[in-house]
């Protein structure tokens, strides 16, 4: 099986018993919050990286002085 299949596999297999359906709501959750996460990295990274670049710049003005 290749890689990546098991773990679709192993929810298919979950998810047949009451155990399984918490499984998988746990898995959607989980996927939920890792989608919401990446979006709001992407959006701050931009900001983040000019806020890194003028601390950069401002410390090597200091250490110059």
């Amino acid at each position: 099986m290749p890689t990546g299949h098991w773990v679709f596999a192993t929810v298919i297999r979950a998810s047949r018993g009451e155990e399984g359906q918490a499984l998988l709501e746990y898995a959607l959750v989980l996927g939920l919050i890792a989608l919401i996460t990446i979006g709001v990295l992407q959006a701050l990274g931009t900001n983040v990286s000019g806020t890194l670049g003028q601390v950069s710049s401002n410390m090597t003005k200091v250490l110059n002085s």
